[in-house]
């Protein structure tokens, strides 16, 4: 291929895509993997430009959807994961403009993860570190195999690295603690997989930080003591180790202290980091915006000055009902919430922004479609382990991006 392009598909942003096309129209794509090269390929439902459910201009529905805004009390901004970082922080002036509610979709996931690395609470790295440098890598509450196909074999486990030659089995051991024999257990193999009870991660990282400091570890669960301590023992002689946290680690804990601890330790007798397994493409990029601009990364609200807290996260607006109008953008609440909870946007004024027909779009006043990212229109984004990326423009559309159309509705407010 004579150029490489960048796959929205997940937050690994794979940047060694190959594409044909035929005049505006992606035909195949190489290197990707599944998941990358339906999202790449485009909607198969994609969304129309409607007001009130009739079909309508695009300036009708910006006009209209500007009006909702302006003349909401407290309107609520939501999505932003599958947004370019340009649109983001497009969206946030947008907040401030209108005295909004503003939340992604880190709010119920990843979110303290990621609040802690920007806090520098936790040790991170990046993806190419650990494929040049990571002896040991430990898979906990993640699934790579099956919400990242390409994670193992681009950085994590398989490939050869400047300090990892002989790559997998050989120069890396991979360790797998979860709830279920997943197909990233499969791999890492019998030996290498640490299954727990559900809910038991927080006393699973008290009874490694008990093995490493040459403790007996203890649990309420029935667990071997001695393949605590044969694991303790891998993660002590680890020159460069990482963790990679997915959802089932962030669900099962009320609060990240007993991370902490575990990290402090592993770094007080190793060398260890840890990267969250961030799903959506620029979910990552949101927070770091947020951050940037207001010491937050979710769960704000603008108004004479700026509120922070879990009742002001979309969940909590939602369920106390104190938004009056929504805005979302590139993501479907309807589908990812609690319908008891997201029964609620179908009261309300509703404006979506997508590429793609959705339930949420299907019960909105306003839909607007947009440009998909990474193919349609460009910007950057933020991979899964902080590191910048530039997303290029494959092929021509006469849909405008998310950034043109958030621009377009601030000015008409």
């Amino acid at each position: 291929m004579s150029e490489y392009y960048v796959c929205t598909g997940c937050a690994l942003l794979c940047d060694d895509i190959g594409v044909e096309t035929e005049g505006n129209k992606l035909t195949k794509v190489h290197a990707a993997c599944l998941k990358g090269v339906a999202r790449m390929k485009g909607c198969s439902d994609p969304m129309e430009c409607t007001v009130g459910g009739e079909k309508a201009d695009i300036d009708s529905a910006i006009t209209k959807a500007a009006a909702i805004l302006k003349s909401a009390k407290n309107p609520l901004i939501f999505g932003h994961g599958n947004s370019s970082s340009q649109a983001q922080k497009i969206s946030i002036g947008l907040a401030k403009k209108t005295s909004a509610y503003l939340d992604d979709t880190s709010s119920f996931c990843q979110g303290p993860i990621i609040e802690a690395i920007l806090q520098d609470k936790l040790k991170t790295c990046t993806l190419d570190d650990v494929r040049h440098k990571a002896d040991v890598v430990v898979f906990w509450g993640a699934d790579p195999s099956s919400s990242h196909p390409r994670h193992l074999s681009r950085y994590s486990y398989f490939p050869r690295g400047k300090e990892r030659q002989r790559g997998w089995e050989e120069d890396r051991t991979a360790i797998c603690i979860d709830v279920r024999k997943s197909d990233t257990a499969e791999i890492c193999g019998d030996n290498g997989t640490y299954l727990i009870p559900s809910q038991a991660d927080a006393e699973f990282m008290d009874a490694l930080v008990s093995g490493l400091s040459n403790k007996v570890p203890k649990t309420s669960f029935d667990f071997d003591k001695k393949r605590i301590l044969e694991l303790t023992n891998i993660l002590k002689k680890a020159k460069f180790g990482v963790i990679f946290v997915g959802l089932g680690f962030v669900y099962s804990l009320d609060e990240l202290e007993p991370l902490f601890r575990l990290m402090d330790k592993l770094n007080s007798v190793s060398n260890f980091h840890l990267i969250p397994m961030v799903g959506q493409y620029n979910m990552r990029g949101f927070n770091h915006n947020l951050f940037e601009e207001t010491g937050y990364i979710n769960r704000v609200k603008f108004d004479d000055e700026i509120s922070h807290g879990p009742e002001y996260s979309v969940v909590e607006a939602l369920k106390q009902k104190s938004v009056d109008a929504a805005l979302v953008i590139g993501s479907d609440p309807l589908s990812s919430l609690p319908l008891s909870v997201a029964r609620y946007l179908t009261e309300i004024p509703l404006i979506t922004i997508d590429p793609c027909q959705t339930l949420t779009s299907a019960k909105s006043d306003v839909t607007i479609p947009c440009a998909l990212g990474g193919v349609e229109s460009g910007g950057t984004a933020i991979r899964m382990d902080g590191v910048e990326i530039e997303l290029k423009k494959i092929i021509e559309t006469d849909r405008l991006s998310d950034e043109d159309l958030l621009t377009r509705i601030m000015e008409a407010l």
